[in-house]
């Protein structure tokens, strides 16, 4: 390796940590934000996109989406999160990150307002529009997740990447959080400016016109952070390591570097255990209210800590040590909760249900939902980082296709006793897997790929006579 890219390399890896790390968190974490938000706010609507386009007259419980219409929606832009991981990957390779980092950010910010909107009020059309627009959604979300780790990790210094790659991903608690808010706060006005009655009381009148604007407002806030962000997304100078070891420009590098030197299905689980009451007993924005209330205590209590108690200590426990941790424990509350099942669905013991549930959320965030994330971006050379982190986030999206398609069905179809062992047992798996995975705590980016001996020994050779 030349001594000039060596020289630019090593000064970002003994670099201070400056103002400038902390905006480029918030900033690369804007596409994780809303990519919690989506995702967490869609789970919340689909009951009352039911009530609303599937009612049944003489139904003795309201309208719910038919299970393949209810896959679509869940499932839809999960598979377009997986095509934009590989996609917009191998496009950060070639053309450099920050080229297409916009790219992402703008498309999430269109198609957020466009999942809002509709061409018609029929339930084919409306979920045709929605299912549409949220697949080109996933897609914009899927650009960002190789895009900010990769960004993130050629930032950063060698002492605490682990713990600002971390943080970028911890931005999808706040993204969980304004979501739950934004449901309670939305539903709460609506339900207080028009009442209705319950569903076992008058089936008609328990789903007021009114609450078709509900879902709709909900799912277009999320264009407004990532919107807000857009500006000093394009002002981020592009990675200096790229510059370097892609581009092969050393000058530009240390002129970028200098710039940044100086500066799931909660709702059902929660029904079945009747830690909701039953759908009938409530009209269509008290039951929105209800289910956001219960996954946003969830997330307060247990996903928000989990992502934070990472971003802490990740850089002093290692990656290692989290991940298999995290693995461990999950397998543990899986089949804690799953072999007595019928213990906990009684009313007693329902607490403890949620007690156990929240902490399988602690230790999938405090473990591999944010080491698997950090370590792809960590031990890949430059030239393939954004790609190889496209196809790794790309087969964990895999999984969360599998779990939004198949758990909907596997529920009803071998009860939710049976789908937490299945999980159980895949969480044990992933443990025996995490053997596998190098530590990068305390390396550089060019030692954990190998880079540095790669340009050493091609630069001797070059060199002998």
């Amino acid at each position: 390796m030349a001594n000039d890219q060596l020289q630019v390399l090593n000064a970002l890896d003994v670099a201070k940590t400056q103002w400038y790390h902390f905006t480029a968190i918030v900033i690369a974490g804007m596409g994780f934000f809303t990519d919690a938000y989506d995702l967490f706010c869609i789970s919340m609507v689909t009951k009352l996109l039911g009530r609303i386009y599937y009612h049944k007259e003489g139904a003795a419980t309201p309208g719910t989406l038919p299970d393949n219409v209810a896959s679509a929606v869940n499932g839809v832009a999960l598979c377009g999160t997986l095509a934009g991981q590989l996609f917009f990957g191998w496009l950060g390779d070639k053309m450099g990150r920050k080229r297409v980092y916009g790219m992402t950010l703008m498309l999430m910010v269109i198609c957020s307002v466009a999942s809002g909107l509709s061409f018609s009020h029929d339930a084919k059309s409306v979920m045709a529009t929605l299912c549409f627009f949220r697949f080109w959604l996933g897609f914009g979300i899927g650009g960002d997740y190789p895009l900010s780790a990769t960004i993130m990790s050629e930032y950063a210094n060698k002492k605490t990447r682990g713990a600002f790659i971390a943080a970028v991903f911890a931005m999808q608690g706040f993204g969980i959080l304004a979501g739950g808010m934004v449901a309670i706060i939305v539903s709460a006005a609506f339900k207080a400016n028009y009442p209705a009655p319950t569903y076992e009381m008058d089936a008609n009148l328990s789903t007021v016109p009114e609450a078709d604007y509900v879902w709709r407002i909900i799912l277009m806030f999320g264009a407004l952070p990532a919107g807000l962000t857009y500006y000093w997304r394009m002002k981020m100078p592009e990675t200096a390591r790229y510059t370097a070891l892609v581009a092969k420009d050393a000058k530009q590098a240390a002129a970028d570097m200098s710039k940044v030197l100086q500066n799931l299905f909660q709702k059902d689980i929660f029904s079945a255990i009747g830690w909701i009451p039953k759908a009938k007993t409530m009209n269509a924005l008290e039951e929105v209210y209800r289910i956001a209330r219960a996954q946003t205590l969830i997330a307060l209590c247990s996903t928000v800590p989990g992502y934070w108690f990472t971003v802490a200590l990740i850089d002093k426990m290692g990656r290692f040590k989290i991940q298999l941790m995290g693995f461990f424990f999950m397998t543990v509350f899986m089949f804690a909760l799953a072999i007595p099942y019928h213990h906990w669905t009684l009313p007693d013991n329902r607490i403890g249900f949620v007690v156990m549930y929240s902490f399988t959320f602690f230790f999938a965030n405090f473990g591999p939902n944010a080491t698997t994330f950090v370590v792809p971006a960590e031990i890949f050379p430059a030239r393939l980082r954004s790609t190889c982190h496209g196809i790794s986030a790309a087969s964990g999206k895999a999984g969360a296709i599998i779990g939004a398609f198949g758990f909907l069905y596997a529920t009803k179809g071998i009860g939710v006793k049976n789908s937490l062992i299945i999980l159980g047992v895949i969480n044990l798996l992933g443990m025996l897997f995490t053997f596998l995975v190098p530590e990068s705590k305390g390396k550089s980016l060019e030692e954990m790929s190998g880079e540095a001996e790669y340009e050493n020994g091609t630069e001797t050779q070059s060199g002998q006579p």
